[in-house]
């Protein structure tokens, strides 16, 4: 943009009253150091909003301004403009107009490519101003649509192999394998498949083969789904296609592969880890989506009731001592770690974790990946950070005896560490330490608190709807039910559109915090039971992950039947007692 279009800019925002001159002097003045136009500028300066500026563009360049959020995207243009056209000039067509189409367009100088746009779409096009935002929500459209045109690409596969393959033994030993992962639907297909993945919201995607079909599943948020299936006779042409993907011997069928992907999707870095595994009808490929920066909370953020948030809070700043967070695999241990640590990291403290695997860059955060193949396991790197000065230290996971040996003389010699153990609670967390080799005058020392906690899934709030809940539902809760029976509302899934007729959408956490009182280190130092440990912590005020997750179902935030599925049957023996 010319110095001349820049000043004229800038007239036009101070005549709408959306800056002042000295901003836009400002501006202008900064704009001689950093090569942006004024209006990023502006915006970067925190003096004017983007939808501002488009207004002003819009009176500049004579170009309509869109401040509505275009939500309707015409499908049929998706086969039509290639995506890395949309994504190289920020510009998309998303509605016919006439004999012509409207193309959202965040930028009004760059309009040249839209006479490429015209040859591709063979008519008139008209420019729209769009936020940028409005934009993206446009390319997630083509994505969407894209996504569900893959049974359809599935079905024109499985025709053309009926045309020129009599068996799979044939399609083997005629092709290359090399050139079958590369030929065009099979690269399309995983984009799909991946690409589906990620707008579902699923945290893993499984290619399953069996004797007659490869099945695609998706895990959302827990549950897994199965999408559709891949004809028997693409099987090595799919998994070998992944295996590329991930930079893995696509000529091993014999042992088990791990990998990674990093893709960019819909503006998003997208993380994938893939691990694959011979079974009886092939390899089966599991590929884990993290996608960065998104899962990244903050510690109010985790759905903790108010009470055991600040505790928590309280526990994280302690000088030394370990913080133990205990749950199955995919109970969100991880996310909670990582909350603890943005909470805790400042610039006067050295952080150092030791993981398997690195699942989110932390900014500030000195991060070791395990490799045991070269000897670097939890145990030696955690003796390799012990030498490094920290003052907080996280341990991926606790396995062995030696890596516990370890947490534990770290946090008696001035270190605050953070760690996870696989136990189904909180008070399971004591006796596994003991099993493990770790004597009780010691675990009873240097823990501070241990956190159990599970991941249910969100009612959707667009179609739930009350019910009158009978006593016995209460008693299962682990809860006593209000005696008046209008007051025993819950709530109850039905499935609507905005959910996919799943009744849930999202997942929240249901959280046992024991903190390790001087009443519960004597009774862990006479080797009592879990259930004993657990039923003194609720005397001092300690919910149980049932307990928290009836709480969360009379606040309608979940269903019964949700918390009933993930919290295991524990409460007789504490209602007994």
């Amino acid at each position: 943009m010319s110095s001349g279009e820049d000043l004229q800019l800038c007239e036009i925002l101070i005549q709408q009253g959306s800056v002042h001159e000295e901003q836009t002097t400002e501006a202008l003045e900064l704009q001689k150091i950093r090569p942006k136009r004024v209006g990023e500028l502006l915006v970067d300066l925190g003096y004017v909003e983007e939808e501002q500026i488009l207004q002003a563009l819009s009176e500049q360049y004579d170009v309509p301004y869109e401040a509505g959020l275009i939500d309707e995207v015409d499908a049929s243009l998706t086969t039509k403009v290639p995506i890395s056209f949309i994504r190289e000039y920020n510009m998309v067509p998303y509605k016919k107009n006439g004999k012509g189409y409207l193309v959202a367009v965040n930028d009004p100088v760059n309009l040249l490519p839209l006479d490429d746009l015209r040859l591709l779409l063979e008519g008139n096009v008209s420019p729209v101003l769009c936020t940028k935002a409005n934009i993206q929500t446009i390319i997630d459209g083509y994505f969407e649509q894209q996504s569900e045109n893959a049974a359809e690409m599935i079905d024109s596969i499985t025709m053309a192999e009926d045309d020129e393959y009599q068996s799979l033994d044939s399609l083997n030993s005629e092709r290359d394998l090399l050139d079958l992962a590369n030929e065009a639907p099979i690269i399309k297909l995983i984009n799909l498949v991946i690409t589906g993945g990620v707008k579902d919201r699923a945290s893993d995607i499984h290619i399953e083969p069996f004797e007659k079909e490869v099945r695609v599943r998706y895990r959302i948020d827990g549950v897994l789904y199965e999408k559709f299936s891949v004809p028997r006779s693409q099987q090595a042409a799919v998994i070998s296609r992944v295996k590329i993907m991930a930079d893995l011997n696509i000529a091993e069928h014999r042992l088990p592969q791990d990998g990674r992907i990093k893709i960019r999707l819909s503006g998003k870095e997208i993380d994938i880890r893939v691990s694959i595994i011979p079974i009886a009808h092939g390899e089966r490929v599991v590929m884990r989506i993290l996608e960065k920066g998104s899962f990244l909370f903050s510690l109010e953020k985790l759905g903790m009731e108010r009470q055991d948030n600040d505790q928590l809070d309280k526990l994280i700043q302690s000088s030394h001592g370990i913080m133990l967070v205990t749950g199955p695999t995919g109970s969100g241990k991880s996310t909670t770690l990582y909350a603890a640590l943005q909470k805790v990291n400042s610039p006067d403290k050295n952080i150092i974790t030791v993981e398997d695997p690195i699942e989110y860059q932390l900014e500030g955060i000195g991060q070791i990946q395990v490799a045991p193949k070269i000897g670097l396991t939890f145990a030696a790197g955690l003796r390799s950070i012990l030498r490094q000065d920290p003052d907080i230290i996280l341990i991926g996971e606790i396995r062995d005896m030696e890596t516990a040996e370890m947490a534990v003389q770290a946090s008696l010699t001035g270190h605050l560490v953070f760690s996870t153990l696989h136990t189904n609670d909180s008070a399971g967390a004591i006796t596994r330490l003991v099993n493990m080799g770790i004597e009780p005058f010691l675990v009873t020392s240097s823990t501070i608190a241990i956190q159990a906690q599970r991941l249910v899934r969100r009612i959707c709030d667009a179609c739930k709807e009350p019910y009158t809940a009978d006593v016995e539902t209460y008693s299962e809760l682990g809860v006593e039910a209000p005696a008046d029976p209008g007051e025993r509302i819950l709530y109850r899934s039905v499935g609507c559109n905005k959910c996919q007729d799943r009744g849930y959408k999202g997942r929240t956490g249901i959280f046992e915090l024991l903190v390790m009182t001087p009443k519960i280190q004597e009774m862990a130092l006479q080797s009592m039971d879990s259930n004993q440990i657990k039923r003194e912590a609720r005397k001092f005020g300690m919910r149980t992950l049932r307990e928290d997750g009836a709480h969360r179902a009379m606040l309608g935030l979940t269903s019964a039947e949700e918390i009933l599925r993930v919290t295991r049957n524990d409460m007789e023996e504490e209602i007994l007692d």
